[in-house]
């Protein structure tokens, strides 16, 4: 166990901030998950905006890096061109 003031409290943020992160990371999951499983061009593009501005809210906060973010973001725009 912690035995300074500051380090309790330390322990109290990362704790807050490791669940902050695990909420963004897994709305992200599931928001690309959603978005992998649409077969419809229309409806994926419509959503695209949507989904690109999670990841990229999701890398600004620092739970993804940058280029992971623009990895999937990638994929995205590759699995919607190959549908068009």
């Amino acid at each position: 166990m912690a035995n300074h003031k500051s380090a309790l409290k330390r322990i109290r943020q990362n704790e807050k901030k490791r669940l902050e992160n695990r909420y963004w990371a897994k709305t992200m999951r599931n928001a690309l998950k959603k978005a992998r499983n649409i077969n419809d061009a229309s409806e994926l593009k419509t959503k695209m905006s949507e989904i690109v501005s999670l990841i990229d809210k999701t890398a600004k906060r620092g739970v993804i890096h940058k280029n992971k973010a623009a990895n999937l973001k990638s994929g995205l725009m590759v699995k919607l061109n190959k549908m068009a």
